[in-house]
């Protein structure tokens, strides 16, 4: 069973990376996934209590998978292992997330996490599997690297605190690019994408809000009554978002999916700028705009 599986999972990753572009259907509902993605990210970044935040994004986001649980077909028993994967990579996520957010602004530290995990991907690709980049791939790891090299020194000549921000932001990424990889495979490996998404944000969506429980306890309700409205349209938003890119990556390549999907760092940038009112400059633009082109150099050059 086990061989069955590995073998499945191979034909699955070779689907994922030599399938043509996307359909244009897919791509205009992977950048509509990107713009919600930002927005609710925005306000995980806008609620002060970042535990509250979070707790409120994951609780919503579990109330909107019930439906799916319920009355979606449950997925094939070969996709369980990605999804119980999948659900740990994403509450590392979520912590270091609450990180983020709490350590740096929102127009430095998204576009780090979103840019660094492509980097990751094509570097770990490299060095694991021996996968010999292409000439636009190594295109796009350059200017990748600069842009992210720009954002750490702007970071750093604004505010000699901010390694820690960039810290948290970078392994942020390293967890996306490895959910976003295990999502890629275990939703085709479903048979039912509905009820994967159900089942991984339901199982995903329970931990931070158990865990914000057990540490405010009786404090947690006065906590969240302030800002619960607000927090729960960002679950909503986060449920639709990932849950249209998880449809996207069964219908297009993983790697066009990623890349298009990373277009949320302009929509960040400029809710950062114009929400949050955090001084863009020169360095943020050049920056936002080299991470940008080299994720679409990366992968669809």
């Amino acid at each position: 069973m086990a061989a069955d599986v590995l073998l499945s999972s191979t034909d699955t990753v070779a689907a994922l990376s030599f399938s043509p572009r996307v359909p244009a259907v897919v791509l205009i509902v992977t950048l509509i996934a990107a713009c919600g993605h930002a927005v609710w990210n925005a306000i995980a970044h806008w609620v002060p209590d970042k535990l509250v935040s979070i707790t409120l994004v994951n609780a919503g986001g579990s109330l909107c998978a019930i439906p799916l649980v319920l009355w979606a077909a449950p997925p094939d028993t070969r996709s369980w292992i990605y999804l119980g994967a999948s659900v740990i990579l994403h509450i590392a996520y979520n912590v270091l997330l609450m990180a983020s957010y709490r350590l740096g602004d929102l127009s430095q530290t998204y576009p780090l996490a979103r840019g660094t995990s492509p980097l990751v991907v094509t570097v770990a690709a490299a060095l694991l599997f021996s996968e010999t980049p292409r000439g636009g791939q190594i295109a796009g790891v350059l200017l990748i690297s600069i842009g992210l090299a720009c954002l750490v020194f702007w970071g750093q000549r604004k505010n000699p605190s901010r390694p820690s921000a960039i810290g948290a932001a970078v392994v942020t990424g390293v967890m996306i690019a490895a959910y976003t990889t295990v999502d890629g495979i275990g939703v085709r490996e479903s048979g039912s994408v509905l009820g994967y998404i159900g089942w991984l944000m339901l199982l995903e969506g329970l931990a931070v809000p158990l865990y914000a429980l057990g540490r405010r306890r009786g404090r947690l309700w006065s906590d969240l009554r302030p800002v619960w409205h607000i927090g729960l349209i960002g679950g909503v938003l986060s449920f639709v978002a990932y849950g249209l890119i998880l449809w996207a990556q069964t219908r297009g390549a993983l790697a066009d999916i990623a890349a298009l999907r990373e277009s949320s760092i302009i929509v960040g940038a400029l809710i950062g700028t114009f929400v949050f009112g955090e001084r863009f400059g020169t360095a943020r633009v050049a920056a936002t705009v080299a991470v940008v082109a080299g994720i679409g150099t990366l992968y669809l050059a």
